[in-house]
Order: structure tokens, then C-alpha cells, then sequence
């Protein structure tokens, strides 16, 4: 293939290159209408392949991915989704910073500061108006978490002006690092919304701040700084926006606790101390006295389209009425600043196993005939702030007040048996009591997420669905191990994420144990099927902060 045509083709030529070189691609392996351990991986290994170079959404080889797993829905019997095409067009922009032509400085009154890109601090523009984006001496300023959430009342925002100044924030949410978390400020141990980087960035943005610089530190990010690296540096991509993003940050970035530490001292601060500080009610933003950043951002710009993948068995009976199985197909691609030989991020759990998933049941379930349809869609740019699914939601392909509900798969560990299934955000809706049955079929129990201070809830698509009303469950595999326990369970968690979530290391093995999500599918299978066969609308529980968007949407 000639890889320089990766950034030359765009939108339906991308899928017509990507259709038309198939034989560059795995081929499709010879599967069963049984969810078994041996199809889930014929199936992982074929999109992990690195022949799709790390899946990165808009390159050719990423939707030779997405072309690969809508041929896929159709030699097990789904239908075209959208209006007799497999794909719904996502447009994007990529926007890739030019490490050598850019610069960041802060200026202090001991001397300037230049964090080291990639080692001390990553930064990128949204803005793609012009190529190149300059910060002139933009002023420090500590705004603690960076939040104004009138309903945990609480506005680190309160009285300041930060227009054309350089927000310094802290990741997650007030109280989560306390050993005995007070369950009344934000929600205690469980990261809210309000903890994400996403929200972050949107709330300094809407407060006129020229940069935002997120402090790393690997608690209460939930990764290491080898994560961060991985994800934002390279290209980024965007949804299409009418004023090219000038509403946005003209600088969002992260930079190490290092940097951070060293940059309080130069201001004649204890960064400790107003960390405590941020931690309380009543606190208030504090300047940085002496320092400003200046910046100079040079970009590459290149509009681009990606594709959500959809199929659809049709229902009998009530064909307008759809459940959603989804997970995404995009992963980081190449980077060529990876330590190491291998550069390409296969994505092999996040999210190969997904799509592989989801592609299990459909082929089980292309044989039920389900009287609702049921719909399986595979996102596209989730990792680049769940942009496909967002995408879907403002143009969704059937109203929301027909679609029953979902769930979404993403990332599930390949692993042994387990006693329960962990459910992210558990408590929030009515499909957890189908759920609930069917793992009492098999002896098992839902769990709570084992790890809520870590924000899963906010990491992923089902979330798009929810702000529109519809109830969607985030399954996350098992936790109390058959063999080994919680304690086993939670080893088995801590290793991926140290040594191959977002990393090279993320691969296909032929050696894992996928029994337990096969269980695990098996029981989500039935919990589709079964909705699929009733006349059942499941809904938010009351209280739920989605149930008002539902019970609206639903009259």
C-alpha cells in the first residue's frame, strides 16, 4: 500500500480505497452462531492486526478497520444500517501539531521555564481557523479544580477574571484523594462529570482563558503520564464545527507534577498546601505572581471524514423500535514519538474486544428473529473525547424515543471465570433488573465499580446516549474472581493499566483466557433478546440525572 495516500484520501474514497485493497487486510475467520472463546478471538486478532495500524480514524488503514467490520455485519446476516449503507459519515478535522516549529515558555521571576514536549508537558490547539496560534505572556492563575457546579455549591470560577489569562487546574474533583472521602462534597469517592479533562477545558474556555494546563498526577488521573503522552501527542481529531473551534481554548494541555511543583515554588507558593487548599469549600483562585505563559502552536490541518459502523437485524414485529449493542472501533494509530521499536497502538482490549463482542452477539442473535430490531454500532474517534457517538446523538440515525435502551461494551479484560459482573454507574436504570437476571442464571451477581473515583462512567459512549435520555448499561467484566478473588481481580485491572492501556503493548495474544467474557456475553446477550421480544421501556430510575431528558423525550 502506499502509506502517503493515508492523509491524501478523505470520506467515501478512504472506504472505496479501503474496500477495493481488502486482500492488504486480515481476512474473516470461519465463526459459529455460538458466542465461544475461540470466535471472540479469531475476531480480536483479526482487527488488532497490524495491518490496520493502530485503527486511527480518517487514515486509510483505520477505515480499512471500520470497512473490515462492516463486511464483517454483513456475511453474518446484519442488514445496512442507514439508509442501505453500512457507515454514517462523522466529519472530522485533524489538527497535528509541529513539535519543531512550536514552543511553549513560562516566563518567572527566577527565569524562564520550557517544558520539555512530550517529557514535562503536552499541548495542542482545537482551533483550526489558521494553522499557526500565538499566546503572548497570558498570566498564571491556580483555579484549584477548575468547577462551577451550582448543585454542589461550589465555583472556583467565583469572582475572577480570567480573559486572556492561563488557568493552572487540578484533575478529578474536590475530596476524591481524602482516605475517607466526604460522600457529601461532589459524591464523595466517585468522580462526577465535573472531574473529567473534557469538562475542564469547556469550563475555562467559557470563561475566556487563553490556556489551560492540567497537572498530572497519577492517582487521581487514573494513568500514568506515559498515557497522557501517548494520547495527546501526534495528531488530533474533531468534529466539524461552523466557527472553527474559536469558541474553544487557543492552548489546552497537561504538564507534569514536577513542573508543576517546580512553577508554585517560583511563584513563592507550597503546591501541597494549595492543593489542601482546593480540596475545601471556600476556596479561592489564586495568582501566580511573575509568571506568564507565551506560546507559539504550528499546526498541519486536514479535514477529514471517519464512519460509525451500523447493522441492524430487523424486527418482526416492531421493526421501528430498535436496542443498540455498541462499542468503538478507533484506537491512537502510529506514533512515531513512542519509546520503542513498535510504535503501533492495536488497541487489542481497548477496543478490539468490543467490536469483537458486539459482533458475537449479533451473529447469535441474527438467528433469533427478535421482534424489535436490534442494531449493532461500532464508533468511530472515542479516543478522541467519545466524538462518534456525540455525532450520532446530535444526528441520530431513529428518534431516542425508540430506541429501548443499549449497552455498550468497552475494553472488557481477557480473564477467567468470575462470581459477579462489574457495572459502571450501576444504580442508574431499569436494565439493570434484566441484567440482574440473567447473571443469577448463572450464579453470578452485578457488582459496583471497584474503582468509581476513576471516572469509567464519563470515559465512554454510553455517556453521548445518556444526554439525550437513553438508558445504556457499561459493562466492565468481572472483578471477584473465580480462581484468586478481588484480589486477583483487582491485579489483573492494576497490570493492564500500568503496562498496556493506551500503550504498543496492547496487543492480541493467543494464550488469553476468555472465559469469563464469554459468560459475560452471554448473559448481555440475553438481556438484548429479551428486550428485543417485549413491549418493556426501560427507563432511568427516578432521581437519576437523565430521567427528566427521558420522561420528556418519551411523551
Amino acid at each position: 500500500m502506499n502509506r502517503s495516500l493515508k492523509w491524501i484520501l478523505g470520506g467515501a474514497a478512504v472506504i472505496a480505497y479501503a474496500a477495493a485493497n481488502a486482500a492488504s487486510y486480515p481476512g474473516h475467520p470461519a465463526t459459529t452462531s455460538e458466542i465461544t472463546a475461540a470466535d471472540l478471538s479469531a475476531r480480536d486478532k483479526a482487527i488488532a492486526d497490524d495491518a490496520f495500524e493502530g485503527r486511527w480514524p480518517g487514515s486509510v488503514t483505520g477505515e480499512a478497520s471500520a470497512q473490515w467490520i462492516a463486511d464483517e455485519m454483513k456475511r453474518i446476516g446484519l442488514q445496512p444500517g442507514n439508509h442501505g449503507s453500512y457507515f454514517q459519515t462523522v466529519p472530522a478535522v485533524n489538527i497535528e501539531l509541529d513539535p519543531g516549529k512550536s514552543k511553549l515558555v513560562i516566563s518567572t521571576s527566577s527565569g524562564a521555564v520550557t517544558p520539555k514536549y512530550l517529557d514535562d508537558a503536552v499541548y495542542v490547539t482545537p482551533r483550526y481557523a489558521s494553522e499557526a496560534i500565538d499566546i503572548a505572556k497570558a498570566p498564571l492563575v491556580f483555579v484549584g479544580y477548575g468547577v462551577v457546579a451550582p448543585e454542589y455549591h461550589w465555583d472556583d470560577y467565583a469572582g475572577l477574571d480570567v480573559k486572556g489569562k492561563t488557568v493552572v487546574i487540578l484533575v478529578n474533583d474536590p475530596g476524591n484523594e481524602d482516605p475517607k472521602p466526604d460522600p457529601k462534597l461532589f459524591k464523595g469517592k466517585a468522580m462526577t462529570y465535573y472531574g473529567r479533562w473534557t469538562y475542564k477545558y469547556e469550563e475555562a474556555a467559557r470563561h475566556g482563558a487563553a490556556a489551560a494546563l492540567i497537572v498530572h498526577e497519577t492517582i487521581p488521573a487514573a494513568y500514568g503520564w506515559d498515557v497522557v503522552r501517548s494520547s495527546w501527542s501526534g495528531a488530533q481529531l474533531l468534529l466539524e464545527a461552523k466557527d472553527k473551534n474559536n469558541s474553544m481554548l487557543p492552548l489546552q494541555g497537561w504538564i507534569t507534577h514536577e513542573i508543576a511543583q517546580d512553577l508554585f515554588r517560583r511563584a513563592g507558593l507550597d503546591y501541597a498546601k494549595q492543593k489542601q487548599a482546593a480540596n475545601r469549600p471556600g476556596f479561592h483562585a489564586v495568582a501566580m505572581p511573575g509568571e506568564t505563559l507565551s506560546a507559539h502552536l504550528s499546526s498541519h490541518i486536514a479535514h477529514r471524514s471517519s464512519h460509525n459502523v451500523v447493522g441492524v437485524l430487523r424486527g418482526t414485529s416492531r421493526p421501528d423500535d430498535y436496542f443498540l449493542y455498541t462499542a468503538h472501533w478507533d484506537h491512537l494509530g502510529v506514533k512515531p514519538g513512542a519509546p520503542g521499536a513498535d510504535r503501533i497502538h492495536n488497541g487489542a482490549v481497548d477496543n478490539a474486544i468490543g467490536v469483537a463482542g458486539i459482533l458475537e452477539i449479533a451473529e447469535a442473535m441474527a438467528h433469533a428473529r427478535p421482534q424489535r430490531s436490534v442494531a449493532f454500532l461500532s464508533w468511530t474517534l472515542e479516543e478522541q473525547g467519545l466524538l462518534g457517538s456525540e455525532y450520532f446523538a446530535a444526528h441520530p440515525l431513529w428518534p431516542p424515543n425508540h430506541i429501548v435502551g443499549g449497552i455498550n461494551l468497552d475494553g472488557g479484560l481477557p480473564q477467567g471465570r468470575s462470581r459477579d459482573l462489574v457495572l459502571i454507574g450501576n444504580g442508574a436504570s431499569e436494565l439493570e433488573i434484566p441484567l440482574a437476571a440473567a447473571l443469577k442464571a448463572q450464579g453470578r451477581v452485578i457488582s459496583p465499580d471497584p474503582e468509581p473515583e476513576k471516572g469509567y462512567f464519563y470515559r465512554s459512549d454510553h455517556v453521548s446516549l445518556a444526554k439525550v435520555g437513553v438508558p445504556v448499561l457499561d459493562p466492565d467484566g468481572g472483578y471477584d474472581l473465580v480462581k484468586g478473588g478481588k484480589k486477583a481481580g483487582q491485579a489483573l485491572r492494576d497490570d493492564y493499566r500500568e503496562h498496556r492501556y493506551h500503550q504498543p503493548s496492547d496487543e492480541w495474544r493467543a494464550d488469553w483466557d476468555l472465559t469469563g467474557p464469554v459468560e459475560d456475553l452471554k448473559a448481555l446477550y440475553q438481556v438484548g433478546e429479551g428486550l428485543a421480544n417485549s413491549t418493556q421501556w426501560p427507563n432511568w430510575y427516578p432521581g437519576n440525572e437523565f430521567r427528566a431528558i427521558r420522561d420528556k423525550e418519551m411523551k
